[in-house]
């Protein structure tokens, strides 16, 4: 295996640490300053809203300067996002704290490119695998992430200050490792020479749609439940520890089956993977649907992240295979902007839906957009049988 992809796992971990600690931490400090209860997971919406207003901005980043400058600019803005959230604790600015959310998801917007960038460090016959490794690098977030915000929690006398402190010395770490990956030279680009076909013409084909809608309703479903979860257990009046330990299996969940699922889509097939993903989240949904204890919390969102990683990988793959390479900042754009419009509007139903219709009713909704994401498995198998007759999807 080429070793700038073991970094780039571990950029990867970084990374999900980052996002870990943030959803673990922001809706209840958000909680804790924000006008209205149901406001909370603004600052966890203002994330991700971030990471898709940023979506334009890091294609043409990633376009002018390639992908290593591009991405050590995502980390400038996480180390200084961090810090400005830091400083809203302090100030008790509850729009402070929304406003450098919504930065940071710049960050988020570069980090979401690292599975592409995986895709083009390894040879076209280990595209798969090289995907499913680096996004199974999320197992140090796993681990990391939870375990440094309980930790680091009560540190400095402020609940979550030291969290967020600590986060900016993730950004730096994150920095060092990205500078020491070779990432492949970008083709030099003549002026006036052609970009590839018109984004439209790009979404039109149904690998594309299928794609673009199981990328962002499978992140919509994980987020919709992931960022409710601390709430939740709150209101059932459990601890801290215990939602950092719902949240660290909920990550091993999203990121261990990478050192698998890559072997599975060569095996057998993209779209039964991605099966497997709707049925996953299913299951999630019946078992949180079930009761309220701990082990219940634990299983269903395990289950989730499960499902969210068949989902994702698959997603993944399947979007290579509708765009030239001349075309894959415009077209990785697009579903990036599909995922985090998707996420934005969870991140608030979930806030919305948890403190005002509780933890059931949002379980309950959740069967919709799994739902669709399974139709639209149904609709391409469909589609590529009808062009190649019985020939296996």
């Amino acid at each position: 295996m080429n070793p700038n992809l073991w970094l780039l796992a571990a950029a990867q971990g970084l990374f999900l640490t980052n996002n870990v600690v943030f959803i673990a931490i922001n809706g209840l400090v958000g909680l804790s300053l924000a006008p209205l209860g149901w406001m909370a997971t603004l600052p966890v919406m203002g994330y991700v809203v971030g990471g898709a207003l940023s979506t334009g901005l890091v294609a043409r980043s990633q376009r002018r300067w390639g992908r290593k400058v591009s991405f050590q600019l995502g980390l400038g803005v996480a180390l200084l996002s961090t810090l400005a959230c830091a400083a809203a604790l302090q100030l008790g600015s509850f729009w402070l704290l929304v406003a450098s959310t919504l930065v940071a998801g710049y960050y988020s917007a570069n980090g979401q490119l690292y599975r592409f960038a995986a895709g083009e460090l390894a040879a076209p016959v280990f595209r798969e695998q090289a995907v499913s490794l680096v996004l199974a690098g999320g197992l140090i977030g796993a681990v990391a992430g939870p375990n440094l915000a309980t930790q680091t929690r009560d540190s400095l006398g402020q609940p979550f200050l030291g969290a967020y402190l600590a986060l900016a010395l993730v950004a730096l770490l994150g920095m060092a490792v990205i500078g020491l990956i070779r990432f492949p030279a970008e083709p030099a680009r003549k002026a006036g020479a052609s970009s590839g076909r018109p984004l439209r013409e790009i979404a039109r084909q149904p690998e594309f749609i299928v794609a673009a809608a199981c990328s962002a309703l499978g992140y919509g479903v994980m987020n919709l439940l992931m960022a409710a979860t601390p709430l939740a257990m709150q209101v059932c009046g459990m601890p801290f520890s215990d939602a950092a330990l719902v949240l660290e299996w909920h990550v091993i969940g999203m990121f261990a089956p990478g050192f698998f699922t890559g072997h599975l889509i060569k095996r057998l097939g993209v779209l039964p993977v991605m099966g497997a993903g709707v049925l996953l989240n299913a299951v999630c949904i019946a078992i949180a649907l079930s009761g309220q204890e701990l082990h219940q919390f634990l299983l269903a969102l395990f289950l989730l992240g499960m499902g969210w990683n068949f989902l994702f990988t698959g997603s993944t793959t399947l979007a290579m295979q509708a765009y030239r390479p001349e075309e894959k900042d415009k077209a990785q754009a697009a579903i990036n902007f599909c995922v985090f419009a998707t996420m934005a509007l969870t991140s608030f139903a979930s806030g919305a839906l948890v403190t005002t219709q509780g933890w059931v009713l949002l379980n309950w909704g959740s069967l919709i957009p799994v739902g669709l994401t399974g139709l639209a498995l149904l609709w391409l198998a469909a589609k590529r049988r009808t062009i190649n007759g019985k020939a296996p999807v």
